[in-house]
């Protein structure tokens, strides 16, 4: 499948908007990074952005203040 990701973010309040649904990875990603980067999200107004699959399963997590939380990073070797 192509088009099973969504995109969803979170406010200072923890309500949750669904920004958009059902679309291809490219543009998931390209979207939770815009949202990640907008004054808002600076602000502190965005409090969390995550990216699900069409399973419904987390692909990607951004926090304000602490940054990508999923995938984790890899350790060093």
């Amino acid at each position: 499948m192509t088009d099973e990701f969504s995109v969803y973010w979170w406010d200072r309040e923890d309500h949750y908007h669904a920004e958009r649904c059902f679309i291809d990875a490219e543009t998931a990603v390209r979207l939770a990074f815009s949202l990640t980067e907008r004054p808002a999200a600076k602000l502190g107004m965005i409090r969390r952005v995550i990216i699900t699959d069409g399973g419904d399963c987390t692909s990607f997590e951004w926090k304000h203040g602490i940054g990508v939380t999923y995938p984790p990073r890899e350790a060093p070797s």
